[in-house]
């Protein structure tokens, strides 16, 4: 892969600002607009949930039954609020219910944000942010997560725009009380980093999460070693290697992502090829490309494989679980892709089941002056489709066990 120091910064106008209120330039006013107004038409909906025709299939999740533990989450969400002074746990709190749950958005401007902004935090306070994102994801996810953020500074540096990247502009909301047996949550939100994790009793749910950087991997400087996502596309490429021609000629919708190559409905100018990114809670998306009951064993183990990587962003005994829900769909889990199939070639791909959703999508630069989609630009989702997604299936089951009409916590 060539090094993305090789490529310019791509010469851009004003700054736009990560902190404060998104002004769009006069010229582009016009397509902002009209996507704002597509965005808050969009939350007008309730969640319904990703659904491959329209409509919800019932019964598919279930409890950990005492296999899972979120007291270390708890505990570090009690931590983190009650080191903040009186204004920022007002400006962190929201109700379970907020409608700033689905208001993340991957982009760098400051356009829907809420809750405290780290850079605006101490560093302790900040190392207690970080410790509730540590206590949610893995080891590798906490550390790529951090990375996201690191990368994000990085970007700070090449264009000399402070406010508009950095690698403390991410915002933390925590939504009800952190709680053993109430429904409670946090957020993590800013560019190419946005979690989600709505906690239950010992059941969590930490979709949807975004998961993307520009560049992806860093060969020199303060920053040398770290990269991103080399699992991600690793897996997707060993997945599609895996099938034989009549296989391939079932999962390849497209043989090339380059900028041009792709109908209009493939290439939306905020999220590429990804149709399960921000404000796509209830997206319609069929079915497409390979079924798993098509696959041999040995394909079978590479598709869970790459199913575990994404999994594998959170905790170990959450992921473990979450694993098992998506093993027991692996007949009816799709698989498809866009792109070339070589070292040096961008592509997109989808792993689509009842109870998950994986996309990775390549980008042309933002920030580089790279013109067509390569691997210094990555965006990554996982998400829980037919209700799954922000726990919404998990709190309807919740409500369905005990009555809250009350005001108290009683089984129905």
């Amino acid at each position: 892969m060539e090094d993305w120091t090789s490529f310019d910064v791509r010469a851009s106008g004003p700054p736009m600002s990560a902190v404060e209120p998104f002004i769009a330039p006069p010229e582009v006013q016009p397509a902002i607009n009209d996507l704002l107004v597509e965005l808050q038409r969009s939350l007008a909906e309730p969640v319904r949930g990703i659904t491959c025709d329209g409509t919800v299939t019932p019964g598919l999740f279930t409890g950990t039954a005492g296999r899972t533990s979120t007291a270390k989450i708890r505990e570090s969400a009690a931590a983190f609020l009650g080191s903040l002074g009186a204004d920022d746990a007002l400006a962190a709190r929201f109700p379970i219910d907020a409608e700033e749950w689905r208001t993340w958005f991957n982009v760098h401007q400051y356009v829907f944000r809420h809750g405290v902004m780290l850079g605006n935090l101490s560093s302790v306070q900040r190392d207690l942010a970080l410790g509730l994102v540590r206590a949610t994801l893995s080891t590798g996810g906490f550390e790529q997560a951090r990375n996201i953020m690191r990368l994000n500074g990085l970007l700070s540096e090449l264009t000399s725009s402070p406010t508009e990247f950095g690698e403390w502009l991410y915002f933390v909301s925590i939504f009800s009380t952190p709680s053993a047996d109430q429904p409670w949550g946090w957020q993590l939100d800013g560019h190419h980093l946005n979690i989600n994790c709505l906690v239950l009793g010992d059941d969590m749910v930490l979709t949807p999460t975004f998961m993307g950087s520009e560049p992806c991997r860093v060969t020199s400087g303060r920053l040398a070693g770290v990269e991103v996502f080399r699992a991600e596309l690793q897996a997707g490429l060993d997945l599609i290697r895996s099938l034989d021609a009549p296989q391939r000629d079932k999962a390849v919708l497209y043989p090339s992502i380059m900028t041009g190559t792709l109908p209009p409905h493939l290439e939306h100018w905020v999220d590429g090829r990804t149709q399960a990114g921000a404000f796509k809670d209830n997206a319609v998306l069929p079915y497409q490309g390979i079924r798993g009951d098509e696959l041999s064993d040995s394909q079978r183990s590479v598709l869970m494989t790459a199913l575990g990587v994404h999994l594998g962003w959170a905790r170990p005994d959450h992921a473990v679980v979450r694993t098992e829900q998506v093993a027991s769909h692996l007949d009816d889990t799709w698989f498809s892709w866009l792109g070339g199939t070589a070292d040096d070639e961008p592509f997109y791909y989808r792993i689509h089941s009842p109870v998950v959703l994986v996309e990775l999508d390549q980008h042309p630069g933002v920030v580089l002056d790279i013109p067509q989609p390569s691997r210094h630009h990555v965006h990554t989702i996982i998400r829980t489709p037919n209700g799954g997604d922000y726990g919404v299936d998990l709190l309807a089951r919740h409500h369905a066990e005990f009555d809250h009409d009350t005001g108290s916590h009683v089984s129905t």
